[in-house]
């Protein structure tokens, strides 16, 4: 049975894609950031091995908001990682255990998500979905408070 919450259909689909988008971005990310806690060496690791553990935990509910948010317009929500590695742009780069490498890395994904779903909520407002623009609103300020805390690492 199709969603009847006042979105046109041919607009509720664009604005699927573009979540399906945000989803896979978000689970290569949670990846990325799972794989730098099992993978962090350095004189504070126990203090990274949080830090990244905190921020995947994050990614894990963010992932589950963003596939819950596809279904509640009546679509798909995509989860084959086929599908996901064919969806992101954000890039998985050579593996690394250094500190200063793994956040640069996870800083420059969380403000390409920032930058897209800013770009992606006036794409949204257009297509009438104030509810998907009040999500992904919220969702930037995630990316942001993450890139901060980033930030605060890459400086040292």
């Amino acid at each position: 049975m199709k969603a009847n919450i006042g979105l046109i259909e041919k607009n509720a689909q664009q604005i699927a894609l573009i979540l399906n988008k945000i989803l896979a971005d978000e689970f290569v990310l949670y990846a990325k950031t799972r794989n730098y806690h099992w993978n962090y060496e350095g004189d504070n690791f126990i203090e990274m091995h949080k830090f990244f553990e905190a921020q995947y935990e994050e990614l894990d509910e963010v992932i589950d908001e963003v596939a819950e948010r596809v279904r509640k317009i009546g679509h798909y929500a995509e989860g084959r990682l086929k599908e996901y590695l064919k969806l992101t742009d954000l890039l998985e780069p050579a593996a690394t255990t250094k500190q200063g490498q793994q956040v640069k890395n996870l800083l420059d994904d969380h403000e390409t998500m920032a930058r897209y779903i800013r770009e992606k909520i006036v794409e949204v407002d257009k297509l009438k979905d104030v509810g998907t623009v009040d999500y992904l609103t919220q969702l930037i300020q995630r990316h942001e408070k993450a890139a901060w805390m980033l930030r605060a690492y890459a400086s040292k």
